[in-house]
């Protein structure tokens, strides 16, 4: 296995691989409705692509008030770190861009993995597209 590296994704040149990975992790494995999955914030977030050498397996979104959303990594890649990397590589970005507060809308399953990265559960539990979500935040020092 090559070493996972990721990418500032450019929207309109990387939309089919954004869309490819985004549908069989939310639409084809959760049953995320399609018309919940895309949404009008897609053309202004900024992506990541995590790439297994030149083949996209992540991705990632930070919108411009600091939400971390839509990380998904394909179901072969995963355990391999992938998500970290996307996180690491969003809170960066944020942090370069002055965004000291990154918050997210997790998934409860997930809630650990992101408390392993800083974040903390700040909701009770709810429900978003029919799965159990906590929001969470992160504050970087």
């Amino acid at each position: 296995m090559n070493k996972i590296s990721v990418r500032l994704a450019d929207w309109s040149k990387d939309n089919a691989d954004i869309r490819r990975i985004r549908e069989a992790v939310f639409i084809a494995e959760q049953s995320v409705a399609p018309e919940l999955e895309w949404d009008s914030e897609d053309a202004q977030a900024s992506h990541f692509l995590a790439c297994e050498g030149d083949y996209p397996v992540g991705t990632a979104r930070l919108l411009d008030d600091g939400h971390i959303g839509r990380v998904s990594v394909l179901k072969d890649w995963r355990g391999l770190k992938v998500g970290d990397a996307l996180m690491e590589a969003a809170i960066a970005e944020a942090e370069k861009r002055g965004l000291r507060r990154q918050m997210l809308s997790a998934q409860v399953h997930a809630s650990a993995f992101y408390e392993r990265l800083g974040f903390n559960i700040i909701s009770e539990e709810y429900l978003e597209a029919g799965i159990p979500h906590v929001d969470m935040v992160r504050n970087s020092d």
